[in-house]
């Protein structure tokens, strides 16, 4: 079942975590949750943030890990990084709970930024993604052109 341009995650929106790591979801994404009957999400470590999925994409992205040869240095670094570190996170009262090695992991204190990326969605510290934000507004001129050639 593919994604709809309706249920996808988009948008950047700041929050905060309150002192036992509990984040509120906003509300255009609990939406998209509650459209596709998902009542949680998957949250694991990326490089410098957090990435929250729904059920059923990360459902996909491990049936696809499971395929992955066995001896292969990459796929075992992905699945020990990426793929081990995931926790889901159920829904309650609007929030979920981030537990205290994911927090640590992405660097965040109580400030964050929700950044919507289509089938998921990144969780930054807001200092984190001050920067961040800052070296993809001076990459994108240069960028662009390769965009063009993606067809975008």
């Amino acid at each position: 079942m593919g994604n709809t341009p309706a249920d996808l995650f988009e948008g950047r929106s700041r929050h905060t975590l309150d002192e036992k790591g509990r984040l509120a979801i906003p509300a255009r994404f609990k939406e998209i949750l509650k459209k596709r009957g998902d009542s949680s999400l998957v949250v694991t470590n990326l490089s410098t943030c957090l990435v929250a999925f729904a059920r059923d994409d990360w459902q996909r992205i491990k049936e696809k890990a499971v395929e992955l040869p066995l001896f292969d240095a990459a796929a075992n670094t992905y699945i020990r990084y990426f793929i081990s570190g995931a926790v889901e996170c159920p829904l309650r009262q609007g929030r979920i709970l981030i537990s205290p090695d994911l927090r640590e992991l992405a660097g965040l204190s109580k400030e964050v930024v929700l950044v919507g990326h289509l089938i998921r969605f990144e969780i930054w510290d807001r200092a984190r993604w001050e920067e961040e934000f800052e070296r993809a507004k001076e990459a994108f001129p240069r960028i662009s052109q390769s965009l063009t050639d993606l067809g975008i």
